[in-house]
């Protein structure tokens, strides 16, 4: 299985191929996303992994439309962004991402929103604390990330029962959801 970790930033993948811009972690392939066409065949990979960067991407939608030809069909794409109620948290973000993201791969959405690559939607979930190995460098004590992860498993447990209601409604009650989390099938 050919599998791609785009943008892997810190978070080298063994059998993967790791690919991302900066010099100073460790990657395979060091390479500017933004630069279109990536340099791998059509359809080369089985499996991508795609952990918060394509926020940081001049155009998200064209950068998917990529990910689309360098992935096989049937193949998987796990894609993690921010959600729009965050905010933007990192002076790098230039998107915020809700649960309309996938229409733009849907044929049968309306002409103007179809972008011409087509992905099939398995699973959507929103994530409200997303980044726990980051709180210790925060300063965040032990016991307080405890509780986090006891809040997180509450609210994750009822943003699955209605992604939608709680990214329209409910979010805006707790506080904004840190991560979305897509995985697209290539039809």
């Amino acid at each position: 299985m050919n599998k791609l970790n785009l943008g892997c930033g810190i978070d080298y993948k063994e059998g993967f191929v790791n690919i991302d811009f900066h010099s100073h972690v460790k990657v395979d392939l060091q390479y500017d996303l933004n630069v279109i066409p990536y340099p791998f065949k059509d359809e080369e990979f089985d499996f991508i992994l795609a952990s918060h960067v394509i926020e940081h991407l001049d155009k998200p939608l064209v950068i998917m439309k990529e990910l689309h030809r360098i992935l096989k069909k049937g193949g998987k794409l796990q894609l993690k962004v921010p959600h729009f109620s965050r905010g933007f948290t990192h002076s790098e973000h230039k998107a915020g991402f809700d649960l309309t993201f996938p229409y733009y791969f849907n044929p049968t959405f309306t002409k103007s929103g179809y972008y011409g690559v087509a992905f099939e939607l398995e699973k959507v979930e929103l994530h409200y604390f997303a980044f726990f190995h980051l709180l210790p460098y925060m300063g965040i004590s032990k016991f307080i990330i405890s509780v986090m992860h006891v809040i997180n498993v509450i609210i994750n447990f009822f943003a699955k029962l209605s992604p939608s209601l709680c990214s329209r409604i409910w979010c805006f009650w707790v506080g904004g959801f840190e991560e979305i989390e897509y995985i697209f099938i290539k039809k």
